[in-house]
């Protein structure tokens, strides 16, 4: 993490709020950094997983809600299952990516969480991802239309590129789930 050479005065009032709405004792992490060690997606965040917490600790909310990290996290859970104190950092992101859209927080990198929105409009269309679908709606939104275009060229001419859905019987039923979570989620 960047020292700013400023002082910071803890905000424990975020901590609560945040061991709260995650479930996760946040205030128990002492730094061990096993959950850094195993991250796959670390090198694509701006803070590392221990980092999150640590800035939790202190307060850091704004920092937090604009970062990149909470987008990134592929929600693995190797940090959970690395740490002594069962910490899971992912739910933790989960959290923060809910206080992010709460309150209508603009992060500075808009393909992270265009990404994001396109790869669960994906499955919630077609029960699982459809790549070619996926991407077209994420360049959509983001109008970075040429940028990894000889890569997409490369997938079509190896065949890793559909450019029709894959149907599956469940369809319904993954509808549905996303109904119950909108509901619960405007019931709040």
């Amino acid at each position: 993490m960047v020292s700013t050479g400023k002082s910071i005065a803890p905000s424990f009032s975020f901590l609560k709020q945040l061991e709260d709405k995650s479930g996760q004792p946040v205030s128990r992490c002492y730094q061990c950094k096993k959950c850094t060690g195993g991250c796959p997606m670390s090198f694509a965040m701006d803070f590392n997983p221990n980092q999150v917490v640590r800035l939790v600790q202190l307060g850091q909310q704004e920092r937090l809600l604009k970062s990149r990290t909470i987008w990134v996290c592929a929600c693995c859970k190797t940090c959970a299952d690395r740490c002594p104190n069962g910490i899971d950092i992912s739910a933790v992101n989960d959290a923060l990516k809910d206080m992010a859209a709460e309150q209508n927080v603009a992060l500075g990198d808009t393909m992270v969480p265009a990404f994001h929105e396109s790869f669960l409009a994906s499955i919630q269309r077609h029960g699982r991802i459809y790549e070619a679908g996926m991407l077209l709606g994420f360049k959509l939104k983001t109008k970075a239309y040429t940028q990894d275009m000889g890569l997409g060229i490369e997938f079509v001419k190896k065949g890793k590129l559909k450019f029709l859905p894959e149907k599956i019987s469940q369809v319904k039923e993954i509808k549905q789930i996303f109904e119950k979570a909108k509901a619960k989620e405007g019931s709040r």
